[in-house]
């Protein structure tokens, strides 16, 4: 009988899968469950504002202005307060590269939304037949400026990954021994012990707080620390160093 043939089946996996994989404590997923219903709430009401100005203003003979004006306004506001907890609720519970497509959805989600709340409106206002130019130009008009802020609001430049937080969480385990980083309420990152000079500030409460990775990030922490190698020296974490190769006799 001939002899199979090995073959190494590449799934495109990383060797560090087999690793430890940073998961959101169960309070930080239970938040961001609560902060992503919200944020679909307030996403619904701008779409049904959309709605509501393309079945109901735009269909009056003369249009309201003011009316319409002000369902631009609150449709991007609606928009944007969606979009602000959505992404807070990303930082909790963030996705994972690996799947791209669901990293990008989930992270531009209040961008897709706001376009959808405000381009269909805004084409449909400047084909009204029953709006005079002027009138086309101030509602349109608004309507794209509050779109593209409202938009800028829901794009994430910076979005958190599962795989930040698991690098993150062995760098820190790394370096320390352990998964446990120090904060302060006011802070927006994380440090490696409680004696650096960040988290020594006068601060309100005037209380340092640690815990894992996944606590700091709970607590709305964004990041480890980039002062990461000015703090191993303010913490005492020595760097093992390499030994000199022996020289051999000629």
């Amino acid at each position: 009988m001939a002899k199979k043939k090995v073959v190494r089946v590449d799934t495109g996996a990383d060797a560090a899968d087999n690793g430890p994989t940073w998961k959101p404590t169960p309070e930080a997923e239970g938040r961001a469950t609560r902060l992503r219903l919200v944020a679909a709430l307030l996403w619904s009401l701008a779409i049904a504002g959309e709605v509501y100005a393309i079945f109901g203003v735009l269909r009056d003979t003369p249009v309201n202005m003011v009316l319409l004006i002000g369902l631009l306004v609150v449709i991007g506001l609606l928009a944007a307060g969606g979009s602000l907890l959505w992404k807070k609720a990303n930082r909790l519970d963030p996705a994972s590269r690996r799947d791209s497509a669901r990293f990008f959805v989930q992270n531009q989600l209040g961008a897709i939304i706001t376009v959808i709340a405000f381009l269909p409106l805004i084409v449909l206002i400047l084909m009204n037949k029953d709006m005079s130019g002027k009138e086309k130009a101030l509602a349109g008009g608004i309507g794209v400026l509050v779109m593209i802020a409202a938009t800028a609001v829901g794009i994430d430049l910076d979005a958190p990954s599962v795989e930040q937080y698991t690098e993150e969480s062995n760098q820190v385990t790394d370096i320390t021994g352990q998964d446990l980083v120090y904060w302060t309420k006011s802070g927006e990152v994380f440090h490696l012990c409680e004696s650096v000079s960040a988290v020594n500030l006068e601060s309100k409460d005037n209380t340092i707080y640690s815990g894992t990775v996944a606590e700091a990030h709970a607590a709305g922490k964004e990041r480890l620390t980039l002062q990461v190698e000015q703090e191993r020296k303010q913490c005492g974490f020595t760097v093992a160093e390499e030994s000199e190769p022996t020289a051999t006799p000629s």
